[in-house]
């Protein structure tokens, strides 16, 4: 008597003869994490409160007397008079006295100020308070998720805040300020793009398309801004790009995929070259609108001066903008004038030579004594000097305990800073670091995160690491307000600037 097999679910119940069903092949177990990101944590309107104070307080300090002096500063002989260009032609006028070396954003932006406030110190200066306070803000914000501590991101949010240097780029109308606060926001998007992956995969059964990537394209558009404002944003663009790459490999090798490199180049890398190399070009290329529409725009007519050069089949716009490219590109290399405030990236990490922007002469007050008026652009030294130390002990927690954070910190570092060695011999100024001081003010914040202890430790190791923290950041604090007279160009006796000069190299 023939047995009846059971009918397989897996058969076609039209046709039991067919070949079953093809099963769904499925993720194997998940590995288990070595490199654990933290948990967001579940105070989020507490922590917005907070972003918004923080927000109001850095912006109130940056706009006080932000108008003064009235006196062009530094670079902004160049930068201000350039933004009115703009908005008159819709691109710098080539005078031919002077070689325009960097992109239009930065320009147009202090070009916005310009436009609401007038030509006033105020107007061209009051984009770049507005800059400054954005980073204070979104460094909190990328701190705390990092961290998975809205403490440690009120910590690295308020050591921005007074840190002398972000202070003083914030309130003179150069480009670098605007450069930070692009390359900040830029790795906070990556950071939550970083995050909405990884949750996307742990709910999948089978690898499948990850879904529109909004945050990812909006890296890209803020990375491309960087670029747009000054050149050394396509470090961080580079950097952050292939980071990107590794931790969307992660993400599937966490979730058991069998050959996660394979599956993170067809998942991610079509939609990455779209978001981290295309939009980043884009957006380039818009900013300089008004100068494909000037007819004397600098070098805009160099393809029609030059007719035989390689690759005519390109738009006559596009050689001539390449060929100023190569142009900038030859001038940055080549940059070796001597200057009284030039400095080394060595120097840069202990404020080894800091930048005078103002100092009137000969200044007495009603008795004839002498007065001084002092604007340096230094940043707050207690805080400084802990960046050393806070980046050796960044190395150590990402080679030891495989910290993400850690990591994200060193490759912004490694952009940032590093890469200014690749030619000693151009000069260089301090205030290049600016769109990687926030990253060392996080590396600070990383060491106080393990001052305070871990979350399970007990409540005298918590409070003692609490006291210590918090009175770290008020001794920072209380140092940025003792340097005030000397950010902000107050009168002060020689004696009282004199306690302000600590190292001779600041003179």
């Amino acid at each position: 008597m023939a047995v009846l097999a059971p009918e397989r679910a897996d058969r076609d119940p039209r046709d039991p003869h067919r070949p079953p069903f093809p099963r769904p092949r499925r993720l194997p177990p998940p590995r288990r994490r070595t490199d654990v990101v933290p948990p967001l944590p579940d105070d989020r309107w507490t922590a917005w409160i907070i972003a918004a104070v923080l927000g109001a307080v850095a912006l109130t300090v940056r706009l006080w007397g932000i108008g003064y002096p009235r006196d062009l500063l530094f670079d902004e002989a160049y930068y201000p008079p350039e933004a009115r260009e703009l908005l008159t032609w819709g691109y710098e006028y080539n005078r031919g006295y002077t070689f325009i070396v960097h992109p239009p954003l930065g320009k147009w932006l202090i070009a916005a100020g310009e436009q609401v406030f007038g030509y006033t110190s105020f107007g061209w200066r009051f984009p770049s308070a507005v800059a400054g306070f954005l980073a204070v803000v979104v460094l909190f914000r990328l701190a705390r998720r990092l961290t998975g501590s809205t403490l440690i991101g009120l910590f690295a949010g308020v050591l921005l805040l007074v840190d002398g240097f972000a202070f003083t780029l914030s309130r003179i109308g150069l480009l670098d300020i605007f450069l930070q606060v692009f390359v900040v926001s830029g790795v906070a998007c990556l950071v939550v793009d970083r995050d909405v992956v990884r949750a996307r995969v742990r709910t999948m059964d089978v690898p499948a398309r990850l879904g529109p990537r909004g945050w990812r394209l909006a890296a890209g558009f803020l990375f491309g801004c960087a670029c747009a404002v000054k050149w050394s944003g396509v470090w961080f663009l580079a950097f952050f790009a292939v980071l990107s790459l590794f931790w969307d490999r992660a993400a599937w090798r966490e979730a058991g995929v069998p050959r996660p490199t394979r599956v993170a180049a067809r998942r991610g890398l079509p939609g990455a070259l779209w978001a981290l190399a295309a939009v980043p070009v884009l957006t380039y290329l818009a900013s300089f609108t008004g100068w494909f529409l000037g007819e004397t725009s600098q070098g805009r007519a160099w393809a029609q001066q030059n007719p035989e050069t390689a690759f005519p089949w390109i738009p006559d716009a596009l050689r001539s903008l390449w060929h100023q490219h190569a142009e900038w590109l030859r001038f940055h290399s080549g940059l070796s004038s001597p200057h009284p405030w030039e400095s080394g990236p060595w120097s840069w990490l202990v404020n080894g030579r800091p930048i005078l922007l103002w100092n009137p002469q000969g200044l007495t007050d009603a008795a004839g004594e002498q007065v001084v008026r002092y604007i340096l652009m230094v940043g707050t030294p207690t805080l400084w000097l802990a960046f050393v130390p806070a980046t050796l002990w960044l190395l150590w927690r990402m080679v030891a305990r495989r910290d993400p954070a850690a990591l994200v910190v060193a490759v912004a570092i490694a952009a940032g800073w590093l890469t200014w060695f690749v030619n000693l011999e151009r000069t260089m100024f301090s205030f290049y670091m600016a769109p990687v001081v926030p990253f060392f003010v996080l590396a600070v914040a990383l060491v106080l995160q393990d001052v305070l202890g871990p979350p399970d430790a007990g409540p005298l190791r918590r409070q003692v690491g609490i006291a210590a923290s918090c009175g770290y950041v008020a001794v920072v604090a209380a140092t940025f307000v003792f340097f005030w007279p000397v950010l902000t160009g107050q009168p002060l006796s020689h004696a009282e600037w004199l306690r302000r000069m600590w190292f001779p190299s600041w003179f």
